[in-house]
């Protein structure tokens, strides 16, 4: 194993240090993270990122606290889409499902607000946002 301390570069199907006659810089506006953050990025100058985000998906370990403080701040809808996916809480469960209340409440809240529901055991979040929500 190779512990690459200033990143790598992919050239000629072999990864290096450096690419001869190519700034490090310039190499990394031609990765993908560089072009999502920079199609996100609201600021007007690509050092400086101010992201907007178009979706956003949470879990059901997370999805009660992230609901209940936008409902104390006044939430009545979600404002991008949100997917509430069901896949921590549900899996590992000894003897079944142990936060079925969690769970009704994502449903309740995804269907007042316009939210995304993954029921239980359905997808995981990962999974689901690869395969659904990215463009």
């Amino acid at each position: 194993m190779k512990l690459w301390e200033k990143g790598a570069f992919l050239s000629g199907g072999k990864l290096v240090e450096s690419v001869p006659g190519k700034n490090p810089a310039d190499c990394a506006k031609n990765t993908i993270a560089y072009s999502i953050l920079q199609k996100h990025n609201t600021s007007g100058d690509a050092s400086k990122l101010k992201i907007k985000f178009d979706k956003i998906t949470s879990h059901d370990i997370t999805y009660v606290g992230i609901i209940q403080t936008a409902r104390a701040s006044g939430l009545e809808k979600f404002p991008i889409p949100y997917v509430l996916t069901n896949c921590h809480n549900s899996l590992c469960a000894v003897g079944g499902t142990i936060n079925e209340d969690d769970h009704m409440f994502g449903l309740t809240c995804a269907q007042k607000y316009g939210g995304i529901y993954v029921p239980p055991h359905q997808a995981v979040i990962h999974q689901f946002a690869r395969e659904m929500l990215a463009k």
